[in-house]
């Protein structure tokens, strides 16, 4: 899925709800706090200070957070749900067979480093053979179906423009590094080298043609696929991804593929048009896959020996974890092994390992307490819309509407995905097996293409922390694993839970009117339901929004992106504000009208805002730092607390800041929702 959009970049799982009664966890612990920094200097830290140091960087992250200890804790209890799995016989074909044995196969680390490469030397092989233009284009769709995605990414997803019927995809991809910047500007040039150096390692290591000549191929041609790309502030706006034609347009626009054979190994059929996302990528592929030969084996042989380095021989792992652990994220060493071969099963087979999370740890009773919270934040942003003086009446009336048709999903999955025609042979290699897994979800996706939008359909395991918003079908999703502290906590008070999970809520609702968010109507369709001067009037709020985080300085000569990060800094900001609302409107008519007590000294409006803070506390690397600010469209840590929170009247209120670093002048701030 190429628009939902996260909470957080990080998805992790759960470690605490439901099962047995763990100890209370407080709802404000005041050891995570550093008094001896004033809130109205750096609220970040005196919020969070403490907590950074009780939990030092471990050498395995390059960041470690809230979100990393849920993580680390729930490893734990995956692992004992594997454990306790084992205890009875699985049958074969059965979904513990297939979960147990991708586990092993990827703690046996004797029979990896027996087998050195020789899992990818097939692979390898039919790199070799294919020398035709049919031989090439099948081999090309064999890869998208299993291994990789060198030069674009084909997937199945909701029209854009028909919401109710999915068509095929063809997406810009193809970067070993991720993102076109490393390729292009001039501060990258250590990553490049770096990057030069694991490649040669991966080639010389499978022996396969001169490492030199591949590594100057490969950086050539993902240098001119980093040209033609659109930047990540390109890719924010919907329209400069939706181009959809006929199949006999992409037939000549692109004739080095030959699509018929392409399309019948992806398994598609019938189908009369593609959305070609980025022409300008596709002319690229088409011009590489249609020239050099050789060449073309260079970069199709890295995609595979990339794709496969991080689970074959050790040797081979660690020169993938040197260049993308050490290198682009600053990680000393590599996780434990366990907790690699665990994410494996764990993503595969996601919902079957989900399936038996909710079984043991997902309480009915937290369902209904989701589903009221929903209703609280959904009553309080719609206030707000009522309340807002830059839109009009009739804008208004249509974002009521969307609001009024959000798709709630809370939990799990009403209905779960059958696994029964996955098949893993132990037999096999890992990396076989894995091929075999992501052949699967391959078949499994491309057989919705043409049909309609199965709107029930999860995108995301009911085990992970995490929460998403999907314009295409008006969707919010909070996973089982979403209530837990310091999301959710049952020994918190109102003031606590509203400003965690509450402003959780509210800021995938808020992704519905963001500036990607606000471009889809109700029924989830890329349409433009503003009038022309209440976009002009929404664009003149976001752009003082970008300015402010345009002007953060995150470390030495390095700034953060606030239009990259726009649309979630609209709904970190519009979550704490309709959150506040909500609760608010919860305890007047929970308390009679009382006011909460103070606890620890704290007004319920601190305890909201300390919540709040809680969540984004964490110890990061520079590297790391350097890296997110470049790919993440989420703002850092730090500035999604004392960013958002400068435009926030009641945050200064509630801590009686009048001057300080903190503070900014009420003319200067800026709210949208």
């Amino acid at each position: 899925m190429r628009r939902i959009l996260l909470i957080g970049l990080v998805a992790v799982m759960a470690s605490c709800v439901g099962g047995k009664k763990n100890e209370k966890v407080p709802g404000i612990d005041l050891a995570n706090l550093d008094t001896a920094v004033a809130p109205s200097q750096d609220f970040y830290e005196y919020a969070t200070g403490g907590w950074q140091k009780a939990h030092p960087l471990k050498p395995e992250f390059s960041r470690y957070g809230s979100f990393d200890v849920l993580r680390e804790n729930n490893e734990i209890r995956i692992r004992d749900l594997f454990a306790e799995m084992e205890k009875t016989h699985a049958m074969a074909g059965s979904v513990k067979q297939k979960i147990g044995d991708l586990y092993r196969l990827g703690m046996d680390s004797v029979r990896l480093n027996s087998e050195k490469l020789l899992p990818v030397q097939g692979d390898l092989d039919a790199i070799n053979k294919a020398t035709s233009r049919t031989e090439i284009s099948q081999l090309l769709a064999s890869m998208h179906r299993s291994i990789g995605n060198p030069f674009f990414e084909p997937f199945i997803d909701a029209d854009m423009m028909d919401s109710d019927t999915n068509i095929a995809y063809l997406y810009q991809s193809g970067l070993g590094m991720g993102n076109r910047d490393y390729y292009l500007d001039a501060e990258n040039e250590a990553i490049r080298e770096a990057y030069k150096k694991y490649i040669a390692i991966l080639f010389s290591s499978a022996d396969y043609g001169d490492p030199q000549s591949a590594v100057a191929t490969v950086m050539e041609i993902e240098t001119a696929i980093a040209q033609a790309s659109l930047s990540n502030i390109e890719l924010r706006n919907p329209y400069n991804s939706y181009n959809k034609v006929s199949l006999e347009s992409v037939r000549a626009d692109y004739p080095a593929v030959d699509w018929d054979a392409y399309l019948k190994v992806l398994g598609i059929s019938g189908i009369t048009e593609i959305c070609v996302s980025h022409p300008k990528v596709m002319k690229v592929a088409n011009d590489i896959i249609g020239g050099d030969r050789e060449k073309l084996g260079y970069y199709f042989a890295f995609n595979v020996l990339n794709s496969a380095a991080s689970v074959l021989d050790d040797d081979t792992q660690m020169a993938s974890f040197e260049f993308y652990g050490r290198t682009m994220s600053g990680q000393e060493q590599p996780r434990q092994r366990w907790k690699r071969a665990l994410s494996v099963p764990n993503s595969k087979l996601s919902e079957a390992v989900g399936e038996m999370y909710v079984a043991k740890y997902f309480p009915p009773a937290s369902k209904d307490r989701m589903l009221k919270l929903v209703g609280d934040l959904q009553t309080a942003l719609g206030e707000h819309i009522k309340a807002l003086e830059w839109m009009s009446d009739g804008t208004k009336e249509k974002a009521l509407e969307k609001l009024a048709t959000f798709h709630v999903k809370i939990g799990y999955p009403d209905k779960w995905k059958d696994y029964t025609t996955l098949t893993i042979d132990p037999a096999l290699s890992y990396w076989e097996n894995i091929k075999r897994a992501n052949a699967w979800h391959s078949d499994d996706q491309m057989a919705e293409v043409g049909k309609p939008v199965d709107k029930e359909k999860w995108h995301m395991s009911p085990q992970t922390v995490n929460a998403y918003y999907n314009p295409s079908s008006n969707e919010i999703c909070f996973p089982a694993a979403i209530l837990q502290p310091p999301f959710f906590n049952a020994d918190a008070d109102d003031a606590v839970n509203y400003g965690a999970i509450g402003v959780v809520i509210g800021h995938e609702m808020t992704h519905g009117f963001d500036d990607q968010g606000r471009q889809f109507d109700k029924d989830g369709n890329l349409a433009d339901w503003w009038t022309e001067e209440d976009a002009a009037k929404f664009n003149a709020l976001a752009d003082v929004l970008v300015a402010q985080f345009d002007a953060i300085e995150v470390q030495p000569g390095l700034k953060a992106n606030g239009r990259f990060t726009l649309g979630e800094n609209i709904a970190d900001q519009g979550g704490l504000r309709v959150a506040y609302t909500a609760m608010k409107a919860a305890t007047a008519t929970e308390n009679g009208g009382e006011v909460l007590p103070p606890i620890d000294g704290f007004t319920a409006d601190q305890r909201f805002y300390l919540a709040y803070a809680g969540l984004w506390a964490q110890n990061i690397r520079p590297e790391e730092e350097a890296r997110l600010t470049k790919i993440d469209e989420h703002s850092l840590g730090k500035w999604r607390v004392d960013g958002a929170l400068r435009n926030i009247d009641t945050f200064f209120t509630a801590f009686d800041i009048t001057s300080g670093a903190m503070y900014l002048a009420p003319e200067e701030r800026v709210i949208i929702w």
